[in-house]
């Protein structure tokens, strides 16, 4: 896999082997990574732990680009990465584990799941792309199903309904990252726009410094393992086989091949936590993700 492919592919629409690979592992370590986080987050505040997790990948990928000697990004790359490094892998990080103190992992990862929406209307808005009547329409289910799902966490108190809209304001920050990125593939490659997107991520959270360190001090052993594996493969090894696969295709066709992480989260989660959303709330996860599909059908 040729992590610095650049601009030369990004206009490409197919997806090729290389790039379905690239997308599967991303698919796998992201599912993974909402069940470390339910894990880990019971020993390290939100903002630790998204600080934790990105001083990890950081050193990883700041090791593998040195190796590499790619340097740093074009100066036209910069502003992309910049919006990707705070709004993703920043502000992102932080809402979701704050989100995950509150509902569970499976019922994070079906609101997560609106982000693919969510893109299509910034791209609309900030794109020129418009705004089709098939992305209305699967706006409407999805929403639908963020009210669903909504619906049946009420009895759980507050906090739950809290959760949800901390997922969803996660969703929207993760489309916004997406949409910076796109243009900053393609100057710069994908190793260099996550390298340094994980950099900004982490200066970003550099408030949560004094926090970390205390919970580094009282958490168990696997708590800050689980901290390491959430650094080293869904944050280094995931965004960047995520960026590759981006620089080889539309943010579009990206963003549809990650229906499927809900349905591996709560499958992990039921196997490794003993998490099962309810019936309704499954239901109610359905409709966001029909909304995606619906939205995305060309």
């Amino acid at each position: 896999m040729d992590l610095s492919t650049t601009g030369t592919t990004a206009g490409a629409t197919r997806i090729d082997g290389r790039t379905l690979a690239a997308a599967g592992t991303t698919v796998v370590l992201w599912a993974s990574a909402f069940v470390a986080i339910r894990s880990a987050g019971a020993h390290f505040g939100p903002g630790s732990l998204a600080l934790g997790r990105l001083v990890v990948g950081a050193a990883a990928l700041l090791g593998l680009l040195a190796y590499r000697r790619e340097g740093i990004p074009p100066r036209s790359a910069w502003p992309g990465t910049i919006a990707s490094g705070v709004l993703w892998f920043g502000f992102y990080m932080v809402a979701l584990n704050w989100a995950e103190r509150q509902v569970d992992a499976g019922t994070a990862a079906m609101l997560i799941g609106v982000g693919p929406v969510l893109i299509a209307l910034l791209g609309g808005l900030l794109l020129g792309e418009g705004f089709p009547a098939k992305l209305l329409a699967g706006m409407a289910v999805s929403l639908t199903g963020a009210a669903v799902v909504g619906l049946s966490m009420s009895g759980g108190g507050g906090s739950s309904v809290l959760g949800i809209l901390v997922c969803l304001l996660a969703a929207a920050a993760y489309a916004a990252g997406v949409v910076g990125q796109k243009p900053a593939l393609r100057t710069a490659s994908p190793l260099q726009v996550t390298t340094f997107g994980c950099l900004i991520g982490a200066v970003t959270c550099l408030p949560f410094a004094p926090e970390l360190v205390s919970d580094l001090v009282a958490a168990p052993v696997s708590a800050t393992l689980n901290m390491v594996y959430l650094g080293l493969f869904p944050t280094a090894l995931a965004f960047t086989t995520w960026a590759y696969a981006l620089s080889r295709t539309t943010a579009g066709r990206m963003g549809a091949t990650t229906y499927s992480v809900p349905a591996l989260v709560v499958l992990m989660a039921w196997a490794l936590l003993g998490e099962v959303p309810g019936l309704l709330t499954l239901a109610g996860g359905a409709f966001c993700l029909a909304g995606v599909a619906v939205s995305r059908r060309v």
